[in-house]
């Protein structure tokens, strides 16, 4: 339930009043702006893959979203504790892995494949936490329409297979912490925090990737932008959509990525859909326009926490789950897939 700063219930917050609802719309809007960040980041830090590779790309990505949200959150963090911090350091360790495994993973087995295992990530997150058959029924179609857009391929590279699972583990632990985070402190303290706590862990990759391969500035400029973009532009607006909307929800809602990489694609990259495609992108919509309408009266913020108010991204998967190569075939995103592809996250 939604409280005012006195710790009173707050009018239509409870039952589906207007607040309530009010919040579960603003949360879509994040939801949507997020994704679209995210992905036109990915297609944007994709020009810079033949310069300094996936992981200088990731490195940059983190050291400026690390900035960026050091610089708009303001953690005091001297006044955390350690019921603070945990989530914090694990969210942090998520930030630096997910983009990573799921890039690294793309280029072993492929976009399709990669994308489509990071998606069992929040799928798995949707289905658990769901409690009736109708957001049941919406996460299955929303999954079977992820695998039509992202087409998987059969490998037998074991090792891609498992970075393309640790990077859904991470977009599920994205969604759950980054909801906990919210939760625990105000504002943005936490996410920038962690994403300060991750960029520190990038240092070392970072450096050694770009004193072996020296960047150009267009590159560094590319790498810049996708680290706004992809990174520190959703995170934000995750952590806000998850004190408004449920997790469930939320992971459901993830699978509006692959529908917005395919469009990036196509006004960006000029890459066309075929039918079957636009068929998934409608069954994608329509599943979560039935999750968003069924959600009815029940209440959508988690517990109060310290500051909190009554918020996800990511995935990339990411966001994820969710940067890409300006091919069509590889480019991926922040929370976890990657944009300008008939897919989706980098992560994050």
């Amino acid at each position: 339930m939604r409280r005012s700063t006195q710790g009173l219930p707050l009018p239509g917050a409870a039952h589906g009043g207007p607040a309530a609802r009010s919040g579960r719309l603003a949360g879509v809007a994040m939801m949507c702006g997020s994704g679209l960040a995210n992905q036109t980041g990915a297609a944007t830090g994709a020009l810079a893959f033949p310069a300094i590779g996936p992981a200088g790309v990731v490195a940059v990505r983190q050291w400026v979203a690390g900035l960026v949200l050091l610089a708009v959150g303001r953690p005091r963090l001297r006044s955390f504790t350690w019921r603070q911090w945990w989530p914090v350091l694990c969210l942090a360790m998520v930030f630096a892995t997910m983009n990573l495994s799921l890039y690294t993973a793309i280029d072993r087995i492929g976009l399709g494949l990669a994308v489509t295992l990071e998606f069992l990530g929040p799928l798995a997150v949707a289905l658990a936490a769901s409690r009736r058959l109708v957001d049941l029924l919406c996460a299955l179609v929303a999954g079977a329409a992820v695998v039509i857009l992202t087409r998987p391929q059969p490998t037998t590279d074991y090792t891609g297979i498992a970075l393309g699972l640790v990077a859904a583990v991470c977009w599920a632990s994205y969604i759950l912490l980054n909801r906990l985070v919210g939760a625990r402190l105000p504002g943005a303290e936490g996410s920038a925090a962690a994403a300060g706590v991750s960029a520190l862990l990038y240092l070392p990759i970072g450096i050694t990737v770009l004193a072996h391969h020296p960047p150009s500035a267009s590159a560094l400029g590319y790498a810049a932008t996708a680290g706004v973009l992809s990174s520190a532009v959703p995170f934000l607006a995750d952590l806000l959509a998850l004190r408004r909307v449920p997790a469930r929800f939320f992971g459901i809602f993830m699978s509006v990525n692959p529908v917005l990489a395919a469009l990036v694609g196509l006004v960006v990259l000029d890459q066309t859909l075929q039918g079957i495609e636009w068929l998934a992108v409608s069954a994608i919509v329509v599943a979560n326009s039935v999750s968003i309408l069924a959600a009815g009266p029940r209440p959508a913020s988690p517990p109060a926490g310290r500051g909190s108010t009554a918020l996800p991204a990511p995935a990339t998967l990411p966001a994820t789950a969710a940067d890409s190569t300006p091919a069509a075939d590889s480019t991926p995103s922040p929370h976890g897939p990657p944009a300008g592809a008939p897919a989706r996250c980098e992560a994050c």
